[in-house]
């Protein structure tokens, strides 16, 4: 049956791609334009105003995309519905759920796409440039701790930012303890270094007990850009690939990846979530008119319905990451209650 209707499939895939895309580039252009004005005066030139967009724009894309899904639907069944092209397939023996099948398809290929390729590419773009929006904070501040033979070393920094593959902490305060955690040094600068070599200052107030001295100041450290990384960055700073490895690893440290858990079960469920985008806008396309169909209030109130969806999923994801509810659970629930509800509305309709 799928290969019977090869032709009109295609073309309903054409539609839906064209629908979609149209939409995705109008969000795009939007949010690009807006996000390189803002970003203009606190960047060199042009160029790298329009790259710190480009970053951003990526960014963005997984918190637009299922709207594009769904509004790209809808306009493309609008399309078909206005120039009488549905009625045709209707004509041609196609059910509603053959017709929905190219835009189900489609979709989840755009989700495929979204989850092995924008996703990484993002987070490769994001993670040249690690701020402090990029990190998990402790009282609004970054704190590290490490400990070894020689005793301890806790840094407290307001924020961070990437000088290639070294951290730079601003407003930095180091507390260098002993084995017996007695305080032998405090260390204030504008800017601590940490790289491979361990921790560095070129300027720093330097107190021993025996009085404060201002001067370059280094430490031998085992903590490495990477493994601070490891540790605080985000979940949504960590590429679906890299995801699996990056859960293993800190469970065996003891550190709380629930987060993590269910970031990855967004990214591998995200198809499925696109079609559920896509049914819904499949369900908001139907009608009885072949003429007068009034477009602008079945999707004022798709959109309404697909915002309620968004902080449907929302909600699920934060039970997930509490504790409440089991990661895979709270994420593959919502589009599943979406699919069905959807599919119960195209089903009450005959189109024919």
């Amino acid at each position: 049956m799928l290969f019977k209707y090869r032709i009109l499939n295609k073309f309903l895939l054409r539609r839906f791609f064209s629908g979609v895309g149209l939409v995705v580039f109008v969000i795009s252009g939007i949010i690009l334009a807006v996000t390189f004005v803002e970003r203009l005066p606190s960047n060199a030139n042009a160029i790298a105003a329009l790259l710190d967009a480009w970053t951003r724009l990526m960014e963005y894309v997984p918190m637009f995309l299922p709207m594009a899904i769904f509004m790209g639907t809808l306009f493309a069944s609008y399309n078909l519905t206005k120039s009488s092209e549905g009625v045709i397939i209707s004509g041609a023996g196609l059910s509603p759920y053959q017709k929905a099948l190219p835009f189900l398809i489609g979709a989840a290929l755009i989700g495929v796409l979204a989850t092995t390729v924008i996703n990484p590419y993002s987070v490769y773009l994001t993670n040249r440039e690690i701020t402090t929006d990029h990190l998990k904070l402790v009282d609004g501040a970054i704190w590290l701790r490490e400990n070894n033979d020689d005793g301890y070393i806790t840094l407290r920094a307001k924020s961070i930012d990437r000088a290639g593959d070294a951290l730079v902490f601003h407003d930095a305060i180091v507390f260098v303890q002993g084995a017996d955690f007695k305080l032998t040094e405090r260390v204030t600068a504008d800017k601590i270094t940490l790289s491979t070599n361990g921790m560095d200052a070129a300027s720093a107030n330097v107190w021993t007990g025996h009085g404060e001295n201002k001067k370059s100041w280094h430490a031998q450290s085992n903590l490495t850009p990477r493994t601070v990384l490891d540790r605080y960055l985000q979940p949504d700073q960590i590429s679906f690939w890299q995801l699996p490895a990056f859960i293993k690893k800190m469970e065996s440290v003891g550190i709380p990846v629930r987060a993590h858990w269910v970031q990855f079960w967004t990214l591998l469920f995200l198809p499925l979530s696109m079609i559920a985008m896509a049914t819904l806008g499949i369900a908001f396309s139907q009608t009885h008119q072949r003429r007068n169909f009034n477009f602008s209030f079945k999707f004022s109130i798709g959109v309404i319905t697909c915002f309620a969806s968004y902080f449907i999923i929302n909600m699920f994801n934060a039970l997930g990451s509490t504790g409440t509810l089991p990661p895979i659970l709270a994420i593959i629930a919502p589009p599943l209650i979406i699919i069905a509800g959807a599919g119960a509305f195209i089903a009450s309709f005959d189109t024919i």
